[in-house]
């Protein structure tokens, strides 16, 4: 296959606001037709997405270690992690419900941080393989990004249907503010790593 020269290495970059191929040669490096500055690549788009992808870890095991809810009936209070709440939909024949919140709220955002990083790790080590599989990858992550607050739609619905009947109280707990907030990280670390680095010849 023969191989394909890059923009970047014509010396021709796309303006990021309005979309405008400008040459990077010329003495000042802003757009002509919107004024913006002009980048080769996003800056500090490793620095960035390293950052919110390490914050999101440190806050996906608290996610679901700690109470995602504590539900008080009659005086009784009982705290619930999210695999907890995931039990109690089981034990009250809401099977389908469970696999959806596990899905959304367990398997959805762990998928999420390995994918990114193993962006990460490709561009850092340089692997020029297959580079097209890396992009495919990459879209999938912020197709499903763009779905990621159904994540916290289900944690709603974890909260609202874990009723043991009678007069009850449920409260968010602590992990609801740590998972909503894994949920906006990895979509920030999505939209920072740029995935133009993906086909950089040894380029960071």
């Amino acid at each position: 296959m023969k191989h394909k020269r890059s923009a970047l290495s014509q010396g021709v970059v796309r303006c990021g606001e309005c979309g405008l191929l400008a040459n990077i040669i010329q003495p000042e490096h802003y757009c002509e037709r919107c004024g913006a500055k002009l980048y080769a690549r996003i800056p500090y788009s490793l620095q960035r997405t390293t950052a919110l992808l390490l914050s999101s870890y440190a806050l996906y095991f608290p996610a679901n270690m700690f109470p995602i809810m504590t539900v008080t009936q009659l005086g009784v209070t009982q705290k619930h992690t999210i695999l907890g709440g995931i039990l109690s939909l089981v034990e009250k024949d809401m099977v389908p419900i469970a696999i959806l919140v596990f899905i959304a709220s367990i398997i959805v955002p762990l998928l999420k941080l390995i994918g990114i990083t193993l962006l990460l790790v490709h561009v850092k080590l340089r692997w020029r393989r297959h580079a097209h599989l890396w992009a495919v990858l990459y879209r999938l992550i912020v197709l499903v990004g763009r779905w990621s607050m159904l994540d916290i739609f289900m944690i709603s619905i974890l909260i609202a249907v874990v009723d043991f009947g009678g007069v009850s109280e449920v409260i968010a707990g602590p992990a609801a503010t740590a998972f909503a907030a894994v949920v906006v990280l990895t979509m920030l670390a999505a939209k920072s790593f740029d995935p133009r680095l993906l086909w950089d010849d040894g380029h960071l």
